[in-house]
């Protein structure tokens, strides 16, 4: 049996067994998933703990390459590999966060992870392993992203994933999943379902075991043990386990904090001190990371335990941020419970103005575009702006007027007007540079120019956007999204060898993300670097299969080359995704027209046109096709649009083609002498002087 496997069975000794049955290579590791245990990429994070420091001795380029991945899921690993930088919040006020990362941000992550296990493994000259996952039910989203990429991108000669499981549905997270685990699981595994067997006897410190397992066991004997104890001695053992895992936390193992410790703390003597503090910066470091899923669960939990009315700032915390990352994770119905649910809970106006800014941002950019409502992200901004300008304090009314009016900004955007958005931005930095100090709230000031500079070149003014992403990064010089905007400003303008640098740059700061590959790829190929194009769509194409514009652009590079079959595949799966995808219907019209399937190509070509008339290649192919079926008048008719739309020299000569076999020498001459003032093409030349003879004698 050969491929990546998934055991469902009920317990998890009932997996043990089928696993060993399956004639599996040599162990590399088993690791558990289960998100008590850990938080964020518990599975790859254990993984990395017993690769990693080998692999970094063996191949020190390693760590330069894969350091955000590394330290984000792993944080053991941070002295392993270079810093992480964030200049910004070294300039700001302390405890000033400068931004929170995308939520696409944990996938890509995912992918370094899986980068980094491909080249570890290729050069350990160890032979086929195996990796056995068990809890994959409980696995956090962070773990669920990067073992579907594995699955998918880890050959199984390399690396032989046994993903375990109970026997319940696997379901994708709730929200916009960036990546499905059961679509992986389903296409990358042989499944192995097993049946519900006699576990082994528990002994007699069942219940210490339980705990000591930090409560993940699924052996029904452990949990009723566990559950017979007294509330005091089930807390004296979660008190025991958290007192050895926050000596572990401290020394080695900070990964602990995000998980196991909070869990026990909670569950001990003192949840309302230890515990909560504990859940509360869990919660906060894994926002900042961008892991939303996990932060707003353990938000949820604090919530739950903490009475507003006896503690409203920690309570406070607790709903606010779980709001914030269900917005942020793509969950935007669930943060519109809990906005709903502290606005009847608090008679606090600052609390209502954060709350009203909040709302008012899933109408302009959280919920799904059909569900959008500037209108009514416009009032409840503007609830925010009229609460902000009500603080005492002058500069958090000036600072908060300022940030409420920055998200005011945003609607405008989303409703048309980016000239009252930027009057509302340009406003705001100005304000703040008047009424707060030197250093103050930098983070925000780089933030309204970054806002600035989006709209300034949405707006078609990119050499102000420039002039924006200029004085941005004097202050802001690590962050991956600034050099990847300003590259797609520079390409606009021209500047192709700027934009590739800024691309390359943004690929250092950053964990994998296809866009950059994507964007650097379509620069190189209007450089003519055709090799340098195919690399990075490739590379685009391994990081996400399903991305329509690296297909179309690698389909291009193949049919240009003559390899057709290769071409055809690429467009056949874009058009998988995209059916009416008019670009890739195009490509396809043309190289079925060269294939000879002139039916099928015609097809093509009139649902390209349908789906954008506009698209001069569709046109001129067309009139090809019309060409070679004689049809002069139809072929004419054709390339005339195509050129109106895109006067290309290839286009004119064709239709210059066309004029000829019509007798229509003069204007044959015309295009074939165009052709020829654009390219110097020496064919025009001859073209056009047997067309001028041929008009001569027609005359005579």
């Amino acid at each position: 049996m050969s491929g990546h496997h998934w055991i469902s069975a009920p317990h998890r000794h009932e997996r043990e067994a089928l696993a060993a049955g399956l004639g599996l290579p040599p162990l590399l590791a088993s690791v558990d998933a289960h998100r008590r245990l850990r938080g964020p990429y518990t599975a790859a994070g254990t993984l990395l703990r017993l690769l990693a420091p080998e692999a970094l001795e063996r191949r020190p380029a390693l760590a330069a390459r894969h350091y955000i991945e590394l330290q984000e899921s792993t944080p053991e690993l941070a002295p392993l590999v270079p810093p992480i930088t964030h200049h910004i919040e070294e300039q700001s006020t302390a405890g000033e966060v400068s931004r929170y990362p995308a939520r696409l941000h944990s996938l890509r992550v995912a992918h370094g992870i899986v980068d980094f296990l491909l080249a570890a493994l290729a050069d350990a000259a160890r032979g086929p392993r195996t990796l056995v996952v068990e809890n994959v039910q409980h696995a956090d989203v962070t773990d669920q992203e990067f073992l579907a990429a594995a699955l998918r991108r880890i050959p199984p000669e390399l690396l032989t994933l046994v993903l375990c499981s109970g026997t319940a549905r696997l379901l994708d997270p709730p929200g916009f999943p960036s990546l499905s685990l059961p679509d992986a699981l389903a296409a990358y595994t042989t499944r192995t379902r097993g049946a519900d067997s006699v576990a082994p006897t528990p002994g007699p410190e069942a219940a210490r075991a339980y705990v000591d397992g930090d409560c993940v066991a699924d052996d029904p004997a452990l949990t009723e043990a566990y559950e017979r104890l007294g509330a005091a001695e089930r807390a004296a053992l979660h008190d025991r386990r958290a007192a050895e895992l926050a000596e572990r936390a401290e020394e080695r193992e900070p990964s602990l904090r995000l998980g196991a410790l909070p869990y026990h703390l909670m569950r001990g003597s003192d949840a309302a001190g230890a515990g909560v503090e504990a859940l509360r910066a869990a919660l906060l470091r894994c926002k900042y990371l961008g892991f939303y899923h996990i932060a707003a669960e353990l938000g949820d939990e604090g919530r739950r335990f903490v009475d507003p009315a006896e503690r409203p700032e920690l309570w406070w915390v607790f709903i606010r941020e779980s709001g914030v990352c269900l917005a942020a994770a793509g969950r935007p119905d669930e943060s519109a419970v809990l906005q709903e649910e502290a606005r009847t809970a608090t008679l606090n106006p600052a609390h209502h103005m954060k709350l009203a800014y909040e709302i008012g941002m899933l109408y302009a950019r959280h919920y799904p575009e059909e569900r959008r409502d500037p209108r009514r992200a416009r009032a409840w901004v503007n609830t925010a702006i009229a609460l902000a300008d009500l603080l005492p304090d002058p500069k958090e009314r000036s600072f908060y007027s300022v940030f409420n009016r920055n998200g005011l900004a945003l609607v405008e955007v989303r409703d048309g007007r980016p000239d009252e958005a930027l009057r509302l931005l340009d406003e705001g930095i100005e304000r703040l540079g008047r009424e707060l100090g030197l250093g103050e709230k930098t983070w925000h000031r780089v933030g309204l120019r970054y806002n600035r500079a989006q709209v300034n070149s949405m707006s078609g003014r990119l050499e102000a956007a420039l002039e924006d992403y200029a004085e941005i990064m004097d202050a802001d010089d690590d962050f991956a999204d600034h050099y990847f905007n300003r590259g797609n400003i520079l390409r606009k303008l021209g500047r192709i060898e700027e934009a590739i640098a800024d691309y390359e740059r943004a690929l250092s700061l950053e964990a994998p993300f296809p866009e950059a590959y994507y964007n650097r790829g379509d620069a190189r190929l209007e450089l003519g670097d055709t090799e340098g194009a195919l690399a990075d769509f490739d590379r685009t194409l391994e990081l996400e299969p399903g991305h329509q514009e690296a297909l179309l652009g690698r389909a291009g590079l193949f049919a240009d080359a003559g390899e057709a079959e290769a071409a055809l595949a690429d467009v056949d799966a874009g058009l998988s995704l995209a059916p009416g995808h008019a670009h890739l219907l195009c490509l396809r019209g043309r190289l079925l027209a060269e294939a000879g399937r002139t039916k099928e190509a015609a097809e093509a070509l009139a649902a390209a046109l349908a789906g954008d008339p506009g698209m001069a290649e569709a046109w001129a192919v067309k009139g090809e096709l019309a060409y070679l079926e004689g049809d002069l008048p139809a072929a004419t008719a054709d390339f005339d649009r195509a050129v109106e739309l895109a006067d290309r020299p290839d286009f004119r000569f064709n239709r210059a083609v066309v004029h000829e076999a019509a007798g229509r020498f003069a204007q044959a001459a015309t295009d074939f002498d165009a052709v020829y003032a654009a390219t110097g093409d020496p064919d025009a030349v001859r073209q056009r002087d047997s067309c001028l003879r041929a008009a001569e004698r027609s005359t005579v």
